[in-house]
């Protein structure tokens, strides 16, 4: 029976008396890759704050790496997630590879007298070269195309060996091509590492890995639809949660959204 990675039980956040996240329950287990799918300030980030360890919730449960929030030290616990967002802003004349190696401290900069040992140098260009950017393993960050550096922060992102990898509409910004390489690489890497459990936020169904397991749909801060990928990704249930009528297809494992005309 496989462990569970996140456990959200009937979780409410409320902010200024409104309810950002209302009655949410959600279970992922190791292995599983999720899609997060809502229109914009359905309440997508907010839900994966909490599974993300980032804030505690108004009421309810949530357990994160059978760890239960407000009686863990959550800096602690988020070491052991890795979070991909490609908002992170990396002033510093950083390498690609220098700003891999901060996902081992955290922070946006290398830690003035703190080096990665070999084994953790090796492992970083084991990532980049998986992710396909080892061509670029020394350039300067500044230089490097969206997708390249989308493609660098998911490396980061496991470079600690994360049980639990989150990833923030990592597609934002990126051209068609750059798009298709990272969703290639997003797959490859999860057959690389079988136990390693995924959420990844989007309001695209074409930005859904293959990969994709399970699938959550969020409207107006409440669970909409929730479970196995294909009995949730249907044209009735992404018409319903985005309250507009929408058809939807899959095609070579990827699913496509069309306007219907009804």
């Amino acid at each position: 029976m496989k462990s569970s990675v996140l456990f959200a039980d009937r979780v409410d956040l409320v902010r200024g008396g409104r309810y950002l996240l209302s009655d949410a329950t959600v279970r992922v287990d190791e292995g599983e890759h999720w899609v997060l799918l809502g229109a914009n300030g359905a309440g997508k980030s907010t839900l994966l704050s909490l599974l993300g360890a980032v804030v505690h919730p108004t009421r309810g449960a949530v357990h994160v790496l059978g760890h239960r929030l407000g009686r863990v030290d959550m800096r602690e616990l988020r070491t052991h997630i890795g979070h991909v967002d490609p908002r992170l802003k990396i002033e510093a004349p950083l390498t690609l590879l220098h700003v891999v190696l901060t996902g081992l401290t955290n922070t946006p900069d290398l830690i003035p007298r703190w080096s990665a040992t070999e084994d953790q140098v090796a492992r970083a260009h084991r990532l980049v070269e998986s992710l396909g950017v080892a061509h670029r393993v020394d350039a300067s960050w500044h230089t490097l195309s969206q997708g390249e550096r989308g493609r660098a922060l998911i490396a980061r992102a496991l470079l600690p060996d994360p049980a639990l990898l989150l990833l923030d509409e990592p597609a934002t910004g990126l051209d068609l091509a750059a798009r298709e390489q990272l969703l290639t690489a997003l797959d490859s890497l999860r057959a690389e590492h079988p136990g390693l459990a995924s959420i990844l936020v989007t309001h695209h169904l074409e930005e859904i890995p293959t990969s994709t397991t399970h699938a959550l749909l969020i409207r107006d801060g409440r669970v909409h639809a929730q479970g196995p990928v294909d009995t949730v990704l249907t044209t009735d249930n992404i018409s319903t949660c985005f309250d507009h009528p929408i058809d939807i297809s899959r095609r070579r494992g990827r699913w496509v959204a069309t306007a219907a005309h009804r």
